[in-house]
């Protein structure tokens, strides 16, 4: 019977460290870029707090700020927003008054599809915290379709780095926002394979969007009529949501933000999925000793008369 007890323990930890370890993840559907304001000049002007969709992105990046793992590099690269933009000046907005600067992070920007192309492809958590998917052909700056194309060629890595197969301890944080157009999330399935985007077009939808209670606790003192200030929105999820809570969703039911911590959506050795990382010799050493032990009770175990 201890050995049982031993090889049950073995077998249990051996699955939990072969196990990719996902970073925190917010994908929505808004384009909430274009309705807001903050301390840079964007369509609003300029003011001392971010408001409405600018006040949305800076609690979502000290949401991911603050989950992922302390281990990655804390730096939010933004992926295909042009520099003295909407897109831009939103995002640098959200960072500057997310809190994210005085625990150490820092932003930087990747601008083109060649340099999009050439980022991702040395991606890791040794590189970037959050990577932020800027908007695609919803805001002025956001991502044209030849970025949008790079990014979308690019999912197998961007999979690598939120899943944490690229580092067992634990996946980067990622935030990416609506797209629109030929390729619109082209790279989400490698994330979450059987997940549905659907485009609801570049005119979106005025129905306001209100927050779940997961969607309240993730973003502490936003409020549905901060949402409301960043309608319309572009697109909403449906199908296998991969183990992400929604965070936001219409009055009709229409899922426009997920969310989710560390851990929470990505498993490794699945079709479509990174591998699981090689078992630590130590892991393999229990393996052995687990399969041993069963072994031992199997020879042990009295005949059923």
């Amino acid at each position: 019977m201890k050995l049982f007890h031993l090889a049950a323990i073995a077998a249990v930890a051996f699955g939990l460290g072969s196990a990719a370890h996902a970073g925190p993840v917010i994908i929505d559907g808004t384009d909430s870029a274009d309705h807001g304001a903050g301390t840079l000049a964007g369509n609003s002007g300029i003011q001392a707090t971010n408001t409405d969709g600018w006040e949305y992105m800076q609690r979502a990046l000290t949401n991911l700020g603050t989950s992922v793992s302390g281990s990655v590099q804390k730096t939010v690269q933004v992926v295909g927003a042009n520099t003295n933009s909407v897109a831009y000046n939103a995002i640098t907005s959200a960072f500057n008054l997310s809190g994210l600067i005085g625990l150490g992070w820092n932003i930087q920007y990747v601008q083109g599809a060649a340099a999009i192309n050439a980022f991702m492809g040395g991606l890791s958590t040794s590189n970037t915290g959050i990577l932020y998917l800027s908007t695609a052909g919803l805001v002025s700056g956001d991502m044209d379709s030849a970025e949008l194309g790079a990014v979308n060629a690019n999912a197998a890595a961007i999979n690598t780095y939120v899943s944490g197969a690229g580092n067992p301890a634990q996946g980067g944080a990622l935030f990416a926002q609506g797209e629109t157009g030929t390729g619109e999330f082209g790279w989400l399935a490698s994330l979450i394979p059987g997940i549905v985007s659907t485009d609801v077009g570049g005119g979106g939808l005025g129905t306001d969007v209100l927050l779940t209670a997961a969607g309240a606790a993730a973003f502490p003192g936003l409020t549905n009529a901060d949402l409301a200030g960043a309608d319309p929105w572009h697109t909403h999820f449906s199908g296998n949501l991969g183990g992400l809570s929604v965070l936001g969703r219409t009055a009709a039911g229409e899922n426009v933000i997920l969310g989710g911590g560390a851990g929470t959506i990505l498993q490794c050795g699945l079709p479509g999925q990174p591998a699981c990382p090689v078992p630590e010799p130590g892991s393999m050493l229990l393996v052995a000793v687990a399969g041993l032990a069963l072994l031992g009770v199997r020879r042990r175990r009295p005949a059923i008369q």
